[in-house]
């Protein structure tokens, strides 16, 4: 089934146009990203080119119009509950709905999927009611994760596209400017208002060479997590450019691209080149490569921005490709990067176990055909020697798409031969949906995260690898370095894939979506409301945490909590007991509450229930040195004031428990500065307040959905 097909005519219509009409604002040649963005510039009749000058990167905040929108089950429970309210019939763009997060890996994958339409049958009821009912896709439990079913069907070279989920950039391996946000700001463009975002600044990748041997697309975002660090990407748009970036292909760019959420990027992307065109080709898009390959110089940066880089990106990074060895990151965070040649020697100086328990393919990172041809390519040669895995060997398809096209090729046939184990295509252990470590336990995975507890295991050592590196690893039972086990077999990619259309169901006619009513079982609870702000808060410090806090931090996965996604009371029993198990009681009983955080804070998914819940239990504002973008959005409209130290010494000052008053809001935010003051000493700290007019806004009518209500097209 080809998807929006007539949405990409008309995207492309246009997009010559505005981009030229962007270079004359700009008065510069293009980067792709400024390509991409400006030419999605929000216009609400359509017709109009709002560019009158170039937005300053950094600093301007503007108001885009996003293609389409993706939501996985887990988030799209409250960002549907959400639009239900928001006074619309139908949504103002395509949007889909995938079913891959709460599937439990435990058995294998038909036990497994029977089970999870079992167990989850509440949610999946409302949320394909809801689809029917609002015209939107819904994808079945077992049609695949959602960023691989995007790439196969919805992703387009120069599209630009909003999920609920932080991996979205995955599509920028086709060339598409794909943001992951919280549900709250997929409702507004769902209702036809404009999105807001901060003009990213721009960090070019410079790519040479061509990967040889055992080194793989993961091995390039591996090796630059450890250059930038968690939060060396925030507020940027990293742009691979060079001639090494035709050597990889389109899924290849893919990994890439979704793991740039772990540098905190706001999104990553590929040029359009041949590779990109095949893969359009072989998923059953002839047309869209067609229609792509017509404005092709409009999907690649202008020519001057490579050749005078420094001039055109805010910074530059260089990639050899031919000189990258393999990678192992971790443990318990995913820029701790590593050349696998050098990690025996890390093992040796950290006292790290070599011995492993389990090896695991998977995730959206790393589970596409070429990802499972890569780590059957290894297989293969073990089985023609008779050797069989020593640590458990557990493979998540992407998609059913990919994993028809693998069974019928042979691939799983390899894989289960050393004794691999098949699961559900879904998410799984990288949310810790099962197949945990023990205490203490080693898994090598090719996920992309490795937070501590995020496997289900709060003390267990996980580290992110390439799939062929996992499989090699599951073979010897250690930790091992696969240069070591001879040459990396070659893998060719296939010039078609099996394509079934039955995992999805499309949107309904507005006349039969009229009809339909949606289910609501007694766990799927109303949206919790947000008060809106006074011109004063006094409120107590409930909590001091501090640097790098995740959203697995403040509102944990797994297979326990899961289940509650739609249900708020629930989920409040579980809030931030990672740090502190009495936090909820705690907070509850404060009324109104302040949390304090280090830098960085609630860096990771872009789950909004790490904001819902905590203001469900009164926390009103966050105190913290810096926030991580998608997070610091999520709490605004969540009703959450967001402030940061003036001074981040003086998060040392404060304590928790102390008495903390904050007045003439509504003239603070205006002017961009408040203070923080402790009411049993009297001493002021000043505060940061940086928001837009709409975001002011959007904190005073008491949160996004309420402001929505008020302002939909």
């Amino acid at each position: 089934m080809l998807f929006d097909l007539d949405l990409i005519r008309t995207v492309y219509g246009t997009f010559a146009n505005r981009v030229d009409a962007a270079r004359k604002a700009a008065g510069t040649p293009l980067t792709l990203t400024e390509k991409i963005l400006y030419a999605h510039l929000f216009d609400a009749d359509g017709t109009k080119l709002p560019i009158g000058h170039a937005y300053v990167r950094g600093t301007d905040y503007v108001n885009f119009r996003p293609d389409r929108v993706a939501m996985q089950d887990a988030t799209a429970q409250m960002a549907l509950l959400q639009f239900m309210n928001a006074g619309r019939d139908r949504s103002a763009v395509p949007a889909s709905v995938h079913c891959d997060h709460l599937i439990l890996a435990d058995r294998g994958a038909s036990d497994d999927l029977r089970a999870a339409n079992e167990s989850n049958r509440e949610v999946y009821d409302f949320l394909r009611s809801v689809a029917n009912r609002y015209g939107l896709g819904f994808w079945r439990p077992g049609a695949g994760i959602i960023h691989q079913v995007v790439l196969e069907n919805y992703a387009f070279p120069g599209g630009m596209m909003i999920g609920t989920d932080s991996h979205t950039p995955n599509a920028g391996g086709l060339g598409m400017i794909a943001i992951g946000v919280g549900g709250a700001d997929a409702v507004d463009v769902m209702a036809g208002m404009p999105w807001e975002l901060k003009m990213p600044k721009i960090i070019g990748v410079r790519l040479s060479g061509k990967l040889s041997g055992w080194a793989s697309p993961k091995d390039v975002i591996l090796k630059l997590a450890g250059l930038l660090t968690v939060k060396g990407g925030t507020n940027a748009v990293i742009e691979y450019f060079g001639e090494g970036t035709a050597s990889l292909s389109a899924t290849g760019k893919a990994t890439i691209c979704n793991m740039g959420a772990e540098v905190g990027a706001t999104t990553s992307l590929f040029p359009y080149d041949e590779a990109m065109a095949r893969y359009l080709r072989a998923t059953g898009r002839e047309e869209v490569a067609s229609l792509a390959d017509r404005i092709a110089s409009d999907l690649i940066p202008d020519a001057e921005t490579a050749a005078d880089a420094a001039k055109y990106y805010d910074r530059v990074i260089d990639i050899d490709l031919s000189a990258l060895e393999p990678h192992i990151n971790g443990p318990f965070t995913p820029d701790a990067a590593h050349t696998i040649s050098d990690f025996g020697a890390v093992v040796r100086e950290k006292g790290y176990p070599r011995q492993m328990e389990v090896g695991l393919i998977g995730s959206c990172t790393n589970s596409s055909y070429q990802d499972l041809s890569r780590a059957a390519s290894v297989a293969r040669q073990a089985k023609a020697k008779g050797l069989k895995a020593k640590a458990k060997l557990i493979i998540n398809p992407g998609s059913e798409q990919v994993r028809q096209t693998a069974e019928r090729d042979g691939l799983l046939d390899d894989l289960l031969a050393i004794g691999g184990t098949v699961m559900t295509n879904a998410c799984g252990p990288c949310i810790g949906m099962g197949q945990s470590p023990n205490s203490a336990g080693v898994s090598l995975r090719t996920f992309n995260r490795n937070f501590l507890g995020r496997s289900g295991t709060k003390d267990a050592q996980v580290y992110l690898v390439s799939p062929e590196t996992a499989v090699a690893a599951a073979l010897t039972g250690f930790i091992t370095d696969p240069q070591t086990l001879g040459e990396m077999p070659a893998v060719t990619l296939p010039d078609s894939f099996r394509i079934d259309d039955r995992a999805v169901l499309p949107p309904v006619s507005a006349a039969e979506a009229d009809t339909v009513e949606v289910l609501r079982g007694p766990n799927i609870r109303p949206f919790p409301r947000s008060k809106p702000f006074a011109d004063s808060l006094a409120a107590e410090l409930v909590l001091k945490v501090g640097d790098n806090i995740t959203t697995d931090h403040i509102m944990p996965a797994g297979a326990k909590i899961l289940p509650y996604r739609s249900n708020i009371p629930k989920l409040s029993e579980f809030c931030f007991t990672v740090c502190d198990p009495d936090f909820p009681a705690r907070a509850k009983a404060a009324g109104d509450g302040i949390i304090v955080g280090g830098s960085n804070y609630g860096q990771g998914s872009s789950r909004e229930h790490a904001a819902l819940v905590p203001m469900y239990l009164g926390i009103r504002c966050v105190v913290a040195k810096s926030f991580a973008r998608i997070h610091a959005a999520n709490l605004i409209n969540a009703g959450i004031l967001p402030l940061t130290f003036a001074d981040p010494a003086d998060y040392d000052a404060l304590a928790q428990g102390a008495h903390l008053r904050i007045d003439n809001i509504r003239a603070g935010m205006a002017a961009g500065a408040l203070t923080l003051t402790d009411r049993a000493t009297g001493k002021a700290y000043p505060v940061v307040c940086s928001l837009t007019e709409r975001q002011q806004a959007i904190l005073l009518a008491g949160g996004l959905l309420n402001y929505t209500k008020e302002h939909a097209l």
